[in-house]
C-alpha cells in the first residue's frame, strides 16, 4: 500500500473543507447583515467580507478537526436528532468563541492590549445585540448540522440529486 502525497493529502483536506466552508460564508454574510441592521446608526462598522471569509475558514476547518474527534458521533444508534444537538453544541461553542474573539480583537487594538480590550469590549458590548446574533449563529448551525447528518445518512449524492436533479417526483421512486 502506498502512501498518498502530500500534495494529494492537502487537496483532499481542501476538498473536505469547501463544503462548510462555502456553508459559512454565505451563512456569516447573512449574520453580519443583520449585524448592520441591529447596529445601524450606533457607528459600529460593518464586517468586510475579509473578515466573513477568514471567519468562515476558520469554522470550515474547525468543523474537520472536529469531525476527526472520535466523540464527534457520540450517538450513532440514536435517531438523527441526537447528533445534531450534540454536533449543534461542539459547533456552536466554537463558532461563540471566534464570534467574541472577533470583537476583542477590534477592541484589543483600539485599547493598545488584550486585558484593556477585554474591558473595554465588555463595558461597551450591547449584550441583546450579541445575544441575538448568536441567536441567528445558533440556527445557522443546527441547519448545517442537520444537513450534514441527513448527508452522512442518506448519502451526499443522493440528497445531491435531490436539490439539484431530480427533484421530489423523479427522487420519490429511489427514496422507498
Amino acid at each position: 500500500m502506498t502512501r498518498p502525497s502530500t500534495l494529494h493529502k492537502l487537496k483532499e483536506e481542501f476538498l473536505k473543507m469547501v463544503p462548510p466552508t462555502l456553508f459559512f460564508f454565505i451563512a456569516l454574510h447573512v449574520v453580519a447583515l443583520v449585524r448592520s441592521l441591529l447596529t445601524s446608526g450606533q457607528g459600529l462598522p460593518p464586517a468586510s467580507s475579509a473578515q466573513i471569509a477568514l471567519s468562515a475558514l476558520i469554522l470550515g476547518k474547525a468543523v474537520l478537526i472536529a469531525d476527526m474527534l472520535p466523540a464527534i458521533n457520540r450517538f450513532p444508534e440514536k435517531p438523527l436528532a441526537y447528533n445534531v444537538a450534540w454536533k449543534t453544541a461542539l459547533y456552536f461553542a466554537a463558532a461563540s468563541v471566534i464570534h467574541y474573539l472577533e470583537r476583542l480583537y477590534d477592541a484589543a487594538r483600539e485599547a493598545g492590549g488584550l486585558a484593556a480590550g477585554n474591558e473595554l469590549l465588555l463595558a461597551r458590548i450591547v449584550w441583546p445585540h450579541f445575544l441575538g446574533i448568536q441567536i441567528v449563529i445558533l440556527v445557522v448551525v443546527m441547519n448545517y448540522c442537520a444537513i450534514r447528518e441527513l448527508g452522512r445518512v442518506l448519502g451526499e449524492e443522493r440528497i445531491f440529486r435531490l436539490f439539484f436533479r431530480d427533484g421530489i417526483a423523479g427522487s420519490a421512486r429511489t427514496l422507498h
